[in-house]
């Protein structure tokens, strides 16, 4: 067969693969007390239509740390925990924006494109140690402050709940 055949077949092989849609496999369920609670237009689940974390599940996904200066502590400290961005993924969440919603039902709506622009971290650790609920954990939104000087304003720090225990996309 000429060249250009192979070539051909190739290029059709690769649209075929590239085309079949994903399917997503079932989340596990949490072993730990859960403290996350995803729902909305997310696609892998494990409860019903929602999906539960706990701490576990989360420390599974790649951590990014950042440390920066915020509102409501002294000088720098170093917060952790999976991107934003990296937890959409994993429950093939979409939408243009996301509703978070604290222990204390205090809610705010982030919109989803911060999650691309920004390195926005679901903080679960901070200088290294697990946040209690004392220490407006289980999970902290933290937005990289010192990183963009347009961040430092009310709007951002608004968006930066703690106590953070839902969302809805």
């Amino acid at each position: 067969m000429p060249r250009t055949i192979y070539s051909h077949i190739w290029l059709l092989l690769l649209l075929l693969v590239t085309s079949v849609p994903v399917i997503s496999a079932p989340l596990d369920s949490p072993a730990g007390r859960v403290i996350l609670t995803v729902s909305g237009n997310i696609t892998n689940t494990n409860s019903g239509d929602a999906a539960e974390l706990d701490l576990t599940m989360l420390d599974s996904l790649p951590q990014f740390s950042v440390t920066t200066t915020t509102p409501w502590y002294d000088g720098q400290r170093k917060f952790t925990g999976p991107l934003a961005r990296d937890l959409m993924t994993l429950l093939g969440a979409s939408g243009e924006q996301m509703k978070a919603m604290a222990l204390n039902d205090y809610s705010i709506t982030i919109p989803v494109e911060d999650f691309e622009k920004f390195n926005v971290v679901l903080a679960t650790r901070i200088d290294g140690k697990t946040i209690s609920v004392r220490e407006k954990g289980p999970i902290f939104v933290i937005y990289p402050f010192d990183d963009h000087t347009e961040l430092v304003s009310e709007t951002y720090y608004q968006r930066c709940i703690w106590q953070l225990d839902r969302l809805v996309f």
